[in-house]
């Protein structure tokens, strides 16, 4: 005797099989083409809705729609130019949502500033955006860069020298402001940088920084704000600490390098430090480092950030945390109070 499939069943069936032929949304990306102008683009062959929203967190339902079933995997979008847009990516067939916005935050005279949500982490989620930044040096913000920068995050914390900080305050206030005291002497003996004297520095960074971890994850476990953390450059000091962060959210190592990467593309060195003149600053045994630095036009361009063996630098400080410390995670444990518990916190608080 035949079976008939009941109409609640077979509407499923229906359904399930619109799922499986759905084409996943990849690739998102979103970059300002100009002030007022933010293009998003994604990989896909199902019509897309796109919605824009002020609110990196907020639900669907208060986002404008500004695209309805888009086929062709890019939609540029009108935008405050002082504005921090998030967009979500609707697939109409399976209903899935992506979520993306700009990587790097628009600034006048900023360097590196940048969000390090939208990754793929734990469980198959992503970071979060709007909620975890990374940044260079904030000496030279524009008075609309400072303001800018304070509507995003509530707390800074800063990862360099006792030395840098005398010579470049951040311009930013009215934030939580987190630093340690310790002297530049500690990353490198301040002669000129190369491959062999950065991978030394990195192997410093583990010990160097952690009372740095510490303060880092302690504000992001408070989730009292966005958090930002910097160093001159964004991308040394500052690229360890993100590898931290983002190891503890469990992101993939290539992914983590990959982000690692983007500080070739996204410094801008001439607003990281002011020139000064190194005599008025003889006292201070950084000046005349950064002044040579700022004399040699090779360093107005950022330079990769890999050894003569195609190696990332980061890879030292993961090496030395393995062999120190036996894994990240129990680096993170020790040196920064991050144990089972509080890594479960993280992921709840910044993955989706």
């Amino acid at each position: 005797m035949r079976r008939l499939v009941g109409i609640g069943a077979f509407t499923a069936l229906l359904i399930t099989g619109s799922v499986a032929f759905a084409d996943a949304i990849t690739a998102p990306r979103a970059e300002r083409a100009s002030p007022d102008k933010v293009v998003v683009t994604w990989a896909g062959k199902d019509p897309v809705d796109v919605y824009v929203s002020e609110s990196p967190n907020g639900p669907l339902a208060q986002a404008r729609r500004v695209s309805v079933g888009d086929r062709d995997g890019r939609h540029e979008v009108d935008v405050a130019p002082t504005g921090r847009p998030y967009f979500t990516l609707r697939n109409t067939v399976s209903g899935e949502t992506v979520h993306v916005a700009e990587r790097l935050v628009p600034l006048e005279q900023g360097s590196n500033f940048r969000d390090v949500g939208g990754y793929p982490a734990m469980g198959g989620k992503h970071v979060r955006w709007g909620m975890i930044y990374r940044s260079g040096g904030t000496p030279m913000l524009t008075d609309a860069d400072v303001q800018r920068v304070k509507s995003l995050v509530g707390d800074m914390v800063d990862l360099r020298s006792s030395e840098e900080r005398s010579l470049a305050p951040t311009r930013v206030e009215g934030v939580n402001y987190s630093a340690v005291g310790y002297s530049m002497s500690r990353i490198s003996s301040l002669s000129p940088t190369t491959p062999s004297t950065m991978g030394s520095s990195y192997r410093n960074f583990p010990a160097m920084l952690a009372p740095h971890m510490k303060i880092v994850f302690a504000k992001l476990l408070a989730n009292q704000g966005a958090v930002v953390y910097n160093c001159s450059a964004g991308q040394d000091r500052t690229g360890f600490a993100t590898a931290m962060v983002l190891s503890a959210l469990g992101v993939p190592r290539d992914v983590i390098l990959s982000d690692y990467h983007l500080s070739t593309t996204y410094r801008r060195p001439e607003y990281e430090m002011p020139r000064f003149d190194a005599a008025a600053q003889a006292a201070n045994p950084v000046a005349a480092f950064f002044a040579s630095y700022q004399k040699d036009p090779a360093a107005a361009a950022p330079r990769p950030l890999y050894d003569a063996n195609h190696q990332a630098f980061l890879e030292v400080a993961f090496d030395e945390v393995k062999t120190k410390w036996g894994s990240v995670d129990k680096y993170l444990a020790k040196e920064a109070g991050v144990g089972p518990a509080e890594l479960a916190r993280l992921r709840t608080i910044y993955l989706q």
